[in-house]
């Protein structure tokens, strides 16, 4: 079951949960009130997964939180000042993150200082391209002060060439 919407319909509620999961703007930039959104949903009718002509934004959990799709942290970065969500990686993990790999703490070169376990983020290279989403498992300190142990467990990556 989806529905197509005009920016309107259903869409002001998922702002709200992005305002709160990833600040202010945030449900703004995920959803633009120009932008055409489908929402697909479960049978009961909770939103399940928010796509747009790009790609997925979001998929929204049973827990009430928002998973990031590639084109969802695009977005994100785009509106949200930086290091806000992201992890920041240098030319050496490029390459693994963009085949899906985990992001490991000793090749982060900057981090968002709201980070916590758990969070949705957007794995960028330091030449500002996004090339991953995914979840952090170390806070920001963690991910910052570790010479060991993985910082993103990577959901998606971005193969290189398909980058915008």
């Amino acid at each position: 079951m989806s529905e197509r919407t005009d920016g309107r319909t259903g869409i002001e509620n998922l702002r709200t949960v992005a305002d709160y999961q990833f600040g202010a703007d945030a449900g703004e930039a995920l959803f633009p009130a120009d932008a055409s959104q489908t929402i697909k949903r479960t049978a009961s009718g909770r939103p399940q997964q928010v796509l747009s002509d790009a790609g997925r934004i979001v998929s929204f959990g049973t827990d009430g939180r928002f998973t990031l799709g590639v084109e969802g942290g695009r977005r994100l970065v785009s509106a949200l000042e930086s290091p806000a969500y992201r992890v920041v990686v240098d030319d050496e993990s490029e390459p693994f993150v963009r085949d899906g790999k985990n992001v490991f703490a000793k090749f982060v070169l900057e981090v968002g200082e709201g980070i916590r376990p758990g969070d949705e983020v957007v794995v960028v290279h330091e030449r500002g391209e996004v090339i991953a989403v995914g979840r952090a498992e170390l806070a920001a300190a963690g991910i910052r002060d570790f010479e060991t142990g993985m910082a993103v467990k990577v959901r998606s990556g971005v193969p290189a060439g398909e980058s915008r």
